[in-house]
């Protein structure tokens, strides 16, 4: 009934929602608590994504290279940061990636 008032991208609710289906729920529920605490006029808002922490598993890449290949549904991109952290970017359209055969 009321127009969007979240000043960040993606909006406070979808935050706390990647964060708990990406990191652990102590971790979640810290991070989603301090983005409420920064959605206010005090801060200027913006573009902010979750950031996860994810190791790639590549004893299933080495044992089967060809688990990738084929066609498969993005839900959300990781994108790196550094090292080991990733930016969690959730794709809008029922995009499909088709790998190389």
């Amino acid at each position: 009934m009321l127009p969007a008032s979240c000043r960040y991208y993606p909006t406070c609710s979808e935050y706390a929602k990647w964060q708990f289906e990406f990191n652990a729920p102590h971790k979640a529920m810290v991070a989603s608590g301090l983005r409420i605490l920064r959605c206010n006029q005090l801060f200027e808002g913006g573009i902010d994504y979750p950031l996860v922490y994810f190791i790639p598993d590549r004893r299933a890449i080495l044992c089967n290279p060809n688990h990738f290949y084929g066609k498969i549904n993005i839900q959300y991109w990781l994108i790196p940061k550094n090292k080991n952290h990733y930016f969690v970017v959730k794709d809008l359209y029922d995009t499909y990636l088709t790998l190389p055969t």
